[in-house]
């Protein structure tokens, strides 16, 4: 989920909020190659940007794999390096969540993703041969945590916490934030949001989902749904911004990680909603890779979450499904 499908209501109210004497402020800021918004209301009046920024600089020494410093580079160049403890919590997760959606989620997938011209290398002319020897250092199941150390059955396996990490900052930002007596604030990462609380107007937070577009090259202003965020996480994946034609053929930048080909199917954008966003980003992201009938069959299985699919009918028209319990959030 390396681009932004969600519409930030009221930001530029939150930004005006800030240049006035009120205890509503505004940071703003980049991390793992995207943009950060943070509002919150400070019992003091006192800004944490530089605090935030600070936690920030930890989070991207643990899981960026541009920094050849970080936590996730020294496991992926096979070097000794001690995992720290949101590392751990990252990663015990992230396997949980693949053993649920059976693989669809997995952070082995990077060498794939970067393979198809969707990462920071430059695509390759993918064969059958190359997508075989990607599958060989593919698998969730290939690697295990041993005595604190990342176990590989191939050495040339390299992890990537891209889809799961933006949403577990947020969370950390927010229990940050929390920690310092706010009780109401928005984090947003990359698309991935979490909420707690009111807005300065004494309103409950409100996302937007954006309309799928791909004739869009920015993020279009239209709004398919407007979502409520009391106390919840929210994100959002999708395949109709991020993606390429060779050949006259469409490649969406969502690889399946069991066939190491883009997927090929209906499902246009997965909207998670949970009690924390590291779930939330993870889930949306392996939605993507299952399709709509399969996705719909997982949801329904796990009770924590909630869902909102976008897809498009034979007719190639833009149809919605949603958990019922989502239906409570949606905004007039």
């Amino acid at each position: 989920m390396n681009f932004r499908l969600l519409l930030i209501l009221f930001l530029g109210l939150s930004i005006q909020a800030c240049r006035q004497p009120a205890k509503y402020i505004y940071n703003e800021g980049a991390i793992y190659g995207t943009i950060y918004h943070i509002v919150y209301e400070s019992p003091d009046g006192k800004d944490f940007h530089s605090a935030i920024d600070l936690k920030l600089a930890e989070y991207n020494q643990t899981f960026s794999t541009f920094d050849s410093s970080s936590v996730i580079s020294k496991v992926n160049e096979n070097k000794p390096v001690e995992l720290n403890e949101i590392f751990l919590e990252c990663y015990n997760r992230a396997m949980e969540i693949s053993t649920i959606t059976h693989g669809a989620f997995d952070i082995t997938a990077g060498p794939m993703v970067n393979a198809w011209g969707f990462g920071p290398e430059e695509r390759r002319k993918m064969t059958p041969e190359i997508i075989d020897d990607l599958k060989e250092i593919t698998g969730y199941n290939k690697i295990q945590l041993k005595d604190g150390t990342i176990v590989k059955e191939n050495p040339r396996m390299k992890l990537d916490m891209s889809a799961i990490a933006k949403g577990y900052t947020c969370d950390l930002v927010g229990d940050f934030l929390a920690a310092k007596g706010c009780e109401n604030y928005m984090v947003e990462i990359g698309g991935e949001v979490v909420a707690r609380g009111k807005n300065e107007k004494g309103r409950v937070w409100t996302i937007g989902i954006s309309k799928p577009d791909e004739t869009a090259f920015f993020a279009s202003n239209d709004i398919q749904a407007k979502v409520q965020l009391p106390e919840n996480a929210l994100a959002t994946s999708g395949n109709y911004r991020n993606f390429y034609i060779e050949g006259g053929k469409k490649f969406a930048h969502t690889i399946d990680p069991k066939t190491g080909y883009p997927v090929q199917h209906s499902l246009l954008s997965t909207t998670v909603l949970a009690a924390n966003c590291m779930d939330a980003d993870a889930f949306a992201t392996a939605f993507m890779v299952l399709g709509l009938e399969k996705s719909i069959e997982i949801a329904r299985s796990i009770p924590e979450i909630k869902v909102y699919f976008l897809y498009a009918d034979a007719d190639g028209a833009i149809q919605v499904y949603m958990s019922d319990d989502f239906k409570e959030h949606l905004a007039e």
